[in-house]
């Protein structure tokens, strides 16, 4: 079959005239094709799935009763454009109340449709062709993406375990340097758990300063620090001098289908992200903006969801280290990321981590994430559906039984 006349219409930023032809599958689409061949081959064995990175309950209730009232009002069906005045208030309350961060609501904060929609536009301020964003990795890859849809080139930091899985700012060639107008940093970090720092954050703030780089800190985790309060990069002087933060009502939250976030820190990138989103989309939902600021409002939300996370993460660290691993509960994130098996004791070596990923889903059902980027580790999160804490015994039994049939050698 020819291709169609628009095969060589398609831009050179998702292929070009080769798009739709590559045999290169998705990470992600990967674990997906895995999960559906295990339930198909072991339809007797449940599937025990530490792969899923959303919150696995429905927003609170008073939330979910606040979005029926409003849902229901006249003056909420109209288009959003760049935000109403309560949800930007209740982010300002938010952020003095959380981090003793002072923002001006109406020029310093403003809502986007979720954090990756943020991430995505936050390109478009500033990288021309030729220009750099400085990512770490492993990561999350929207910024990079977006970088390069501009013509722009992206330049990967690794976070690696001898730098407490900071990224070494120091190792930068000159020639980035030169030509990088953003570095986007994310910590708590997903998926290493590592927490932002005074130490860390005020050297990002020097580098950005020096180098005059833009920083974007994408805080998705904020509400999840587990050894010390939630910390936000704006905190430290002069970070809104350089950036922005991103946040997102997804994970304290569990708002995660709602699709809400928002940007906030230096008064004209927050001006020109709203310009930007103006010609991208006409806002969120009123509805949505006015629960979540409800919902911001409430403590108690992302308080409970921490201890619950915290919890579930206690338990797989315990069982996980039962069977070789040499895990500990993460800083921050509702994610534990620990090194992955080189192979097993009857012989079997593996080469990296995909490969063990693969090997645990195919004989027991048991689902993770594989990094690759900065050697060979497996992710876990700990948002399966459990719906008690006796469910999520129950599943770390079934987790232990499990690995009890496997030797690994690390």
């Amino acid at each position: 079959m020819s291709d169609p006349f628009f095969q060589k219409l398609f831009a050179d930023r998702i292929g070009g005239v080769n798009y739709g032809k590559s045999t290169e599958i998705y990470k992600f689409e990967k674990i997906k094709r895995a999960k559906r061949k295990a339930l198909a081959d072991h339809p007797e064995r449940s599937l025990l799935d530490f792969g899923i990175g959303e919150n696995d309950e429905m927003a609170a209730p008073q939330v979910r009763a606040k979005m029926a009232e409003e849902i229901n009002k006249l003056e909420n069906r109209g288009y959003a454009d760049n935000g109403c005045i309560e949800f930007k208030e209740a982010v300002a309350r938010f952020m003095k109340r959380r981090f003793n961060v002072e923002l001006d609501p109406v020029s310093e904060i403003n809502h986007s449709i979720g954090s990756k929609p943020a991430l995505a536009m936050l390109p478009d301020v500033f990288i021309n062709p030729g220009d750099v964003t400085i990512m770490t990795t492993p990561g999350y890859p929207v910024a990079g993406t977006h970088t390069r849809y501009n013509g722009g080139e992206t330049y990967n930091l690794p976070l690696l375990p001898e730098n407490d899985f900071y990224p070494d700012l120091d190792s930068i060639p000159e020639d980035i340097l030169r030509r990088a107008k953003l570095l986007v940093i994310n910590y708590p970090n997903s998926p290493t758990g590592q927490l932002g720092t005074v130490e860390f954050f005020r050297k990002v703030v020097d580098f950005a300063k020096k180098n005059e780089i833009v920083v974007v800190q994408d805080a998705a985790h904020s509400m999840f620090s587990f050894r010390e309060r939630p910390m936000s990069f704006l905190e430290v002087e002069g970070a809104k001098d350089v950036g922005v933060e991103v946040h997102s009502m997804s994970k304290g939250w569990h708002m995660i289908g709602w699709r809400l976030g928002w940007v906030c820190g230096n008064e004209r990138i927050v001006h020109a992200f709203a310009d930007v989103k103006d010609n991208s989309d006409s806002g969120q939902f009123l509805a949505i903006q006015k629960a979540a600021a409800y919902a911001l409002d409430d403590d108690s939300i992302p308080d409970q969801a921490r201890a619950k996370y915290l919890r579930r993460l206690q338990k797989l660290v315990a069982t996980l280290n039962k069977f070789g691993f040499d895990c500990q509960v993460p800083a921050g994130t509702y994610f534990l990321y620990t090194k992955a098996p080189t192979g097993l004791k009857s012989g079997r070596k593996f080469e990296n981590a995909e490969e063990v990923g693969q090997f645990l889903i195919t004989e027991q059902s048991v689902c993770t994430v594989p990094w690759d980027n900065a050697g060979a580790y497996l992710r876990f999160s700990v948002t399966y559906l459990a719906e008690s804490e006796e469910k999520e015994d129950e599943l770390m039994e079934k987790l232990a039984e499990r690995l009890a049939k496997i030797s690994f050698v690390f």
